[in-house]
């Protein structure tokens, strides 16, 4: 190298080579990511540079993509696209970015399954099991994280997102560290896409998260609920959000904030039944309810209700929704009729489950005999209504005894006790994509079998459904029993055993405990929040 550098050849070369490496640093320099803000962005098994997702963004385009194996981008079917509201059309946007950390998934052979919640001009994805947002990334090489400086005089929102920043390095940390011990639960097993990574999201949420919930509206369109019947998660939430250890009053120390609205109470005392108009007033309380909290707050208006959530299980909650369209399209909603088909949008959107509560409690839906002592394949009951139990009734409607399936039972046949003499306790679609009877499998250990079109399963972005429950295609009915004969003893006893062990996820208790069926709820809502950047219009 010396000789070289002392040559009269080498030198000329050497002068021509240096201003053309100092234009290219300050190239580099220069294109670099210096926005406010600190931002580490995660994918699970690999950091994955995401300096894109930190620019606040006018609109987000959020179809999927995948990469083929050649590195071309091509277009794949989605999920059915959202409802389009007119009102859309000239709708302003939020300041909005979406962090790309995707902690949770697992890996099979050369693909690697997680929730990436991302712009597609940053990452290529394909949805998957029919809209459920779990998506499938091709490995590839990533960039390193990338940190950007960060102001001196922080912002109240600043410091918020800052906390939301350890947070996801804390469970990223979690990934390769040391197990925390847990003397409540330890999760584990396959009925979760990563066990420890959802431990750490979990203990992080109980740790950081501060819930503001709006104080006006009377009861008891709001700060109330049923806590009986099928929509009783509703009510059962809104009351222990108010009295939880996750509530702030400081609407400045909270990450997210709960507006304690009752879209079944609405439907209970608004609607004239005797008039054609039934939306009009739900949708215009609603709309005058959000004005109010937009007019004396503003936080919104920072996110044109971004950090904001609600939760409905009632089958109109979804359509009355539309009646403040940055609701619809921005805020968080927990539902329990999560379909994509009618604007579920399982990247922002919480699918929630329905139980059955006769009584207010879980009393008496409990509990079942082993395997062995159950002598039915697989068990329905239920009225013909929607598009699916028809097939289901025409096919199997008292044509064969091992597939039980009745509109009506016989007088004298208790529905629990059928439950817990089934090995398959079949959960079909009717009007709405919701239904209680999955719980109800899971409480009596009997294993589900889902039949449903454009439905995201309850906390899917935790829980591998596959590992506990079978997913059948409305076009496989015929093969229904087939398909069940084809499933090994072996498999059915871990699918029976697993169930056991999610149930606890599907409990609902009084007063709430961890990891229950409410903690789930708000961690799904933690979830979203986590990977949602809000940025203040000033």
């Amino acid at each position: 190298m010396g000789p070289w550098r002392n040559s009269s050849s080498g030198k000329i070369l050497w002068l021509c080579i240096m201003p053309l490496m100092i234009v290219l640093g300050f190239m580099v320099l220069k294109k670099s990511n210096w926005d406010i803000g600190y931002s580490i962005n995660y994918s699970w098994g690999s950091p994955i540079n995401d300096s894109a997702a930190q620019e606040p963004v006018s609109s987000v385009d959020r179809r999927w993509r995948t990469v083929d194996s050649g590195g071309q981008v091509a277009e794949v079917p989605s999920t059915p696209p959202p409802v389009v509201l007119e009102e859309d059309m000239d709708m302003q946007q939020p300041h909005i970015s979406y962090v790309s950390h995707g902690f949770l998934g697992v890996e099979l052979g050369s693909l690697r399954y997680g929730i990436f919640i991302t712009p597609v001009k940053d990452r290529n994805f394909t949805t998957t099991m029919n809209g459920s947002d779990l998506f499938l990334l091709k490995n590839g090489n990533h960039d390193q994280p990338t940190i950007t400086k960060v102001p001196r005089n922080f912002s109240g929102l600043d410091k918020l997102e800052s906390s939301l920043v350890q947070a996801r390095a804390a469970i990223r940390e979690g990934q390769s560290g040391d197990q925390i011990n847990d003397p409540d639960y330890m999760p584990y097993g396959p009925i979760y896409w990563n066990s420890t990574l959802f431990h750490r999201s979990y203990l992080e949420m109980e740790k950081r998260f501060k819930v503001y919930v709006y104080e006006e509206g009377e009861p008891p369109l709001f700060h109330d609920g049923p806590c009986k019947s099928i929509y009783a998660m509703e009510g059962n939430f809104i009351y222990y959000m108010e009295t939880a250890k996750f509530r702030t009053r400081d609407p400045e120390r909270a990450h997210i904030f709960f507006l304690p609205m009752s879209s079944t109470m609405m439907v209970r005392f608004i609607v004239n039944r005797r008039s054609r108009d039934h939306w009009g007033p739900l949708k215009r309380t609603l709309k005058d309810y959000i004005d109010l909290v937009a007019s004396k707050y503003h936080y919104w208006n920072r996110s044109l209700g971004g950090d904001h959530f609600i939760v409905a299980c009632h089958d109109w909650g979804p359509e009355l929704s539309k009646a403040v369209p940055n609701l619809f399209t921005n805020s968080i909603r927990a539902l329990c009729n999560a379909n994509t088909s009618e604007g579920f949008k399982p990247y922002k959107d919480v699918s929630i489950p329905e139980i059955l509560l006769h009584d207010g409690t879980m009393r008496g839906a409990t509990g079942g005999p082993s395997p062995r002592q159950r002598g039915v394949l697989a068990f329905f009951a239920g009225g013909v209504h929607g598009p699916i139990r028809p097939i289901l009734l025409e096919h199997w409607e008292n044509k064969d005894p091992d597939v039980q399936v009745h509109k009506y039972l016989p007088k004298g046949v208790s529905y629990i006790d059928m439950l817990r003499q089934s090995k398959y306790c079949i959960s079909p679609s009717g009007y709405e994509v919701a239904s209680p009877r999955m719980v109800e499998a899971l409480y009596t250990g009997c294993v589900p079998v889902l039949i449903k079109d454009h439905y995201v399963a309850p906390f899917s972005d935790i829980l591998n459904w596959k590992s506990f429950a079978v997913i059948i295609q409305v076009e496989d009915i015929p093969n229904l029993k087939k398909i069940l004969m084809g499933i090994s003893t072996s498999q059915y006893l871990r699918m029976q055993r697993r169930g056991k062990q999610v149930k606890r996820h599907f409990e609902v208790n009084f007063p709430p405990k961890r990891y229950d069926v409410f903690h789930m709820i708000l961690h799904s809502v933690w979830l979203r929040r986590l990977n949602a950047r809000i940025h203040d219009s000033n």
